[in-house]
């Protein structure tokens, strides 16, 4: 097949070479009378004597050779590192470095493209993970590790929002948010006890340092009437109020260590993250509310059910109050 810019197909170079060799008609003529020019018409006739009828078809247009193309020993040996021993291909790099090779980092990641074996998984067709499985923190006891996070939720004014009455009602746009009426806001703050779920929830004014000190010592004694008096390890995220060095060190001595997230992985506080979109399904947006003190109390009551009576799989569909310490074994499970 010619190529794309080709003025003739095989089969025209062949009339075009015809009419110059057996027909007599000069170059020139032949040239134009095909609508190319003479060096193309010289081109074709040469190649036409020297190979015949299959010098009309196109040649690749690659190099004979190239002293850049990577030997095919070097490229066993990616291949075979790869596969034998799972190698990324900065180690295999490192490897062909050290054994002489003069090759580029992206010339190795390129010959593992090109042989399907760029990723983990094209080693393995059957589905195998050959990385090594995630290591799960597990909680091994109560107060082993509580996690604590913070919540914030427009609060509802005198009345009741938009939710109750409508955006476009006057009650709506008095809890807008913006240049007009302020309602503010209500920081939920939460802990949670990892091995147990059993979960503390208070609404406050703010997430300042201060505050949120006053809310852990409370948790703190919260955890303790149900027998969890030793806290070893207090898991939270990254907020300023939580970086606080007043609050590091109420944790510490008051608890044990005070472990802050990676940043950007909430699934490493996923307890409490978990239990706050409970919050939000089963209570904060389950129906609209006349006011914001009948939200707080809602929120209580189902803190209260969610600890007593709501199975939680993680305690064989048993409530959390049912795996601390001070064992609650008079109490019904029931999502209602």
């Amino acid at each position: 097949m010619p190529h794309i810019n080709a003025p003739l197909t095989p089969t025209g170079r062949l009339r075009m070479v015809l009419r110059h060799l057996h027909d007599g008609i000069p170059k020139a003529h032949v040239a134009a009378e095909f609508r190319v020019s003479r060096p193309t018409v010289t081109t074709w006739v040469a190649r036409c004597l020297e190979s015949g009828e299959a010098g009309l078809v196109d040649r690749s247009c690659a190099p004979h050779t190239s002293r850049t193309c990577t030997p095919a020993p070097v490229v066993e040996l990616i291949e075979s590192l790869r596969r034998e021993r799972k190698w990324s291909a900065r180690r295999i790099h490192r490897h062909l470095l050290d054994l002489g090779h003069e090759l580029h980092l992206r010339t190795v990641g390129r010959w593992l493209a090109r042989l399907g074996i760029s990723r983990l998984r094209d080693l393995t067709p059957d589905g195998d993970d050959l990385r090594r499985p995630p290591r799960r923190i597990r909680a091994a006891w109560p107060g082993h590790m509580v996690h604590l996070d913070v919540k914030k939720v427009g609060r509802i004014p005198d009345g009741g929002g938009w939710r109750a009455h409508g955006r476009g009602s006057a009650a709506g746009k008095a809890a807008k948010r913006g240049p007009g009426a302020k309602v503010g806001y209500t920081y939920l703050h939460s802990a949670a006890d990892g091995f147990s779920r059993l979960a503390y929830t208070e609404a406050l004014a703010d997430e300042r340092a201060t505050t949120t000190i006053g809310f852990f010592c409370r948790a703190r004694a919260f955890f303790a009437a149900h027998g969890i008096t030793r806290l070893h390890r207090v898991v939270t995220d990254n907020s300023a109020n939580y970086k606080a060095r007043d609050f590091t060190r109420c944790v510490e001595a008051l608890a044990g260590r005070h472990q802050r997230i990676k940043p950007y992985t909430p699934r490493h506080n996923g307890k409490v993250e978990r239990y706050n979109r409970l919050l939000a399904d089963e209570v904060l947006y389950v129906r609209p509310y006349a006011s914001e003190q009948a939200r707080r109390d809602a929120i209580g009551v189902w803190v209260n059910h969610f600890n007593y009576h709501r199975p939680h799989t993680a305690c064989g569909d048993q409530p959390p109050a049912s795996r601390t310490p001070a064992r609650a074994n008079n109490v019904t499970p029931s999502y209602s």
